[in-house]
């Protein structure tokens, strides 16, 4: 029996791995395929595990919201077609947390040679060689990993502070700017820490109304038409 390589996880700031699958929605060529799109890519061990079922059923009813932050969302589970399908069929069927007739229509994609997973270093020996772990990628318009979040079989997603990641990513983006703990859109950004003495005096000193330091190495940004 040929012995399996087992690839590393990729690191934020490295291009995304490419590959061709098969998924719920058809072939997808990544991240060829969403160039000028965010992407969430995201990883189960398998289909019909609960946990699992309740972050599918989350992410399906949010997915405008993503949309509407230029996000597309595409899952993974080390498991056939035909069990995505059925799968995806039965979450139809259920109702929880007040969601019922959950449609899912991102893709899922049949990774049962576990390709796609290796290629994401999601398949880990020590904990198993048949499953994906639950990871989360973030991947910018021009296929860059710019999050990776890791988790227990045991612990649900929380879908707020995926969402809030992409916010905040847009955001430092758009305005080369940073954010602090729990930020959320509208509120004060961290503006880059001064690179020379000048700057930082001239920042201290500084008369502006929407910026203000707490010390020279941190300064605020107010958003604008914020008191």
């Amino acid at each position: 029996m040929e012995e399996r390589t087992y690839h590393p996880m990729p690191l934020i700031g490295d291009p995304s791995p490419e590959f061709i699958a098969t998924t719920t929605q058809g072939t997808i060529k990544f991240p060829q395929d969403y160039k000028g799109k965010w992407v969430i890519l995201f990883s189960h061990p398998a289909d019909f595990t609960p946990v699992c079922t309740t972050e599918f059923m989350t992410f399906a009813s949010m997915i405008d919201e993503f949309k509407a932050l230029n996000t597309e969302l595409v899952g993974l589970s080390v498991d056939s077609l035909y069990a995505h399908i059925a799968w995806l069929r039965k979450i139809q069927e259920l109702e929880w947390n007040g969601m019922k007739n959950v449609e899912v229509t991102f893709p899922l994609i049949e990774d049962i040679k576990m390709d796609v997973a290796n290629k994401f270093g999601m398949i880990q020996p020590s904990s198993s060689n048949t499953q994906a772990v639950r990871a989360v990628f973030v991947i910018d318009p021009k296929g860059i990993i710019r999050t990776i979040l890791y988790y227990p079989l045991s612990m649900g997603r929380n879908f707020d502070e995926i969402k809030r990641i992409v916010h905040a990513l847009q955001k430092a983006d758009a305005d080369h700017v940073a954010t602090p703990a729990d930020w959320r859109p509208g509120d004060d950004v961290i503006v880059p820490t001064a690179g020379s003495c000048g700057t930082a005096k001239e920042r201290m000193e500084s008369k502006d109304e929407n910026t203000y330091c707490l010390d020279w190495f941190m300064c605020f940004k107010k958003e604008k038409g914020r008191a």
